[in-house]
């Protein structure tokens, strides 16, 4: 890739490398430069652009990013990718679970090009659903094809992020009191393991508190009915023979480990009765902080074996009571970002009138209504809900619908202009929904490819609050993503002046996402333009 200063006159074609101020705006780094950017660049007194161009071989960074990315994901299961943008795609966890990384693999792939870069979540970090678990980032604007053509390969021979999903068939608990001790310590030790089991999908098939005594305990033991055993002693085990571990063996079971170096979680230990799982938790269990014990069930309940070396193994990092951030059973939350929960509004309340008596929306598009084939997008991309604004009675749109799972929005005042649909549906949004993503139901070429794009540049923590589609040469255009900060505003329109003046308002929010040709500006009103579209067609 060549990289540096050149002439304005020479820089079409080019991807521009730093922002630069016109008259009319900004046109942001990453842009292909077009003839009309120049222009406007000309008029500003800008006659030299540092940019960017590929060399033969080079492959772009969204294309690079989605080659590695993709093989990635081909190997773990239950999880989403985003679409490329800026040379950046996601890998997201779509069911709880824990993630387990090839590490010596990982670090292979990062040394194979300083433009290829794959960043992960730590090994067996407990994930959420929606939340990033990888990131692919092409760092310039191209990566050579033979260090992409690399990475597909050492990606081939197998997975290096894996989600291992939680999946136990129940636990048994068993608790000790000893001789003056109050209720409430047995009811919060109770309740913090119940949650963490609740946090982890494990049903608790039982529970017995039986005196602290190395017989009861065993019996409790041999009459557990679920495939794991938790032990919360009310004295602390301190001792491989005290009475915990000894019951464990009495009960003809075997002690794997006592004590782990993970600070809070010290006291613990793991063994093994017929076939089940005993996790004889550290006092500290009775807290719903994070502790050791955390880190052992959650592995088990995963499937990941847990005995002597692997606890052995948990020094680096187990030192759990430095870091404060850490989410908690109780506070929950999630280590790295996740994946925004976005809702799609088709606006297709109106009334074609300059269609002389025919409906566009119901026009034929590869054989079926542009209304059903836009509907049918937004259902195949990473949009989490399809929202469509009709009219208060329209029999025959509505019927255009039937079967999809869309939810339908009427808007009495739609003979109002479009600000009144965009505000209906707003308000309709349930109180989860991070973006809505506003396309117009009359743009025949867009795609659920298109859409995914926009998702995927959409980072209000990296103030891309709005996302606007706009054609190849960038011709603003539709659809336009708003952040859940702008719903307010948008609930507040009124007549048809539509979302301009919040884009006008907040134009620090907005980035701008090129789609091919002019589908981002191609809507159509009239018989005439329906004819002439079908042509080039």
């Amino acid at each position: 890739m060549k990289f540096g200063p050149v002439a304005l006159a020479d820089a079409e074609g080019a991807v521009l490398a730093h922002s630069l101020r016109h008259s009319g705006g900004v046109i942001k780094k990453g842009r292909m430069l077009s003839a009309a950017d120049l222009t406007l660049l000309s008029a500003a007194g800008i006659t030299e652009v540092t940019v960017a161009r590929r060399d033969p071989g080079d492959v772009a960074e969204d294309d690079a990013a989605r080659r590695i990315a993709a093989l990635i994901a081909a190997e773990c299961d239950a999880t989403t990718l985003s679409a490329p943008f800026t040379g950046r795609v996601n890998l997201y966890a779509d069911q709880p679970g824990l993630v387990e990384i090839d590490e010596a693999r990982v670090n292979t792939l990062n040394r194979i090009d300083e433009a290829i870069t794959l960043a992960t979540l730590g090994q067996y970090a407990r994930a959420h659903p929606r939340q990033m678990l990888a990131t692919v980032k092409i760092i310039p604007y191209a990566a050579p094809e033979a260090a992409v053509v690399e990475a597909e390969t050492l990606l081939a021979a197998g997975p290096v992020v894996r989600l291992r999903p939680f999946a136990t068939a129940g636990a048994s608990l068993i608790l000790t009191r000893v001789p003056g001790m109050a209720d409430r310590v047995i009811e919060k030790g109770t309740k913090a393991v119940r949650d963490r089991l609740q946090a982890l999908g494990i049903a608790l098939v039982d529970e017995k508190i039986v005196p602290h005594e190395t017989a009861r305990i065993a019996a409790a033991m041999q009459g557990a009915g679920g495939q794991m055993i938790l032990l919360l002693t009310g004295s602390a085990t301190s001792d491989r023979a005290d009475m915990g571990p000894a019951a464990l063996v009495a009960s003809g079971g075997k002690l794997l480990r006592f004590g782990m170096p993970v600070d809070p979680g010290n006291l613990l230990f793991v063994g093994e009765l017929q076939g089940r799982n005993v996790i004889g938790l550290p006092g500290c269990a009775r807290s719903p902080k994070l502790n050791g014990a955390d880190w052992v069930l959650e592995r088990l309940a995963a499937g990941i074996d847990v005995g002597d070396a692997q606890i052995a193994a948990m020094g680096v990092g187990g030192l759990l009571k430095e870091i404060p951030s850490r989410p908690t059973p109780r506070a929950g939350g999630e280590a790295a970002p996740r994946r925004p929960v976005i809702a799609t509004i088709l606006l297709a309340a109106g009334s074609s009138r300059r269609m002389q008596g025919r409906d566009k929306l119901l026009e034929p598009v590869s054989g079926e209504a542009l209304l059903r084939r836009l509907a049918q997008q937004s259902l195949a991309s990473g949009a989490d809900q399809t929202m469509v604004v009709l009219r208060d009675e329209d029999p025959l749109r509505e019927d255009a619908l039937r079967g999809l799972d869309v939810t339908l929005c009427r808007n009495r005042q739609a003979a109002e202009g479009m600000g009144t649909s965009i505000a209906a549906a707003i308000r309709a949004l349930g109180v989860g929904i991070d973006g809505a993503l506003i396309l117009m139901a009359d743009m025949p070429e867009v795609t659920a490819a298109d859409l995914d794009r926009l998702i995927a540049a959409f980072d209000p923590a990296e103030g891309r609050a709005i996302v606007r589609a706009t054609t190849a040469v960038g011709e603003a255009g539709h659809p336009v993503l708003f952040g859940r900060r702008f719903f307010e505003p948008l609930a507040a329109l009124e007549g048809d002046t539509g979302a301009r003046e919040v884009l006008r308002e907040h134009a620090e929010f907005v980035v701008d996402v090129a789609l091919p040709g002019e589908r981002a500006v191609i809507d159509l009103d009239t018989q005439d333009a329906w004819d002439a579209w079908r042509r080039k067609a």
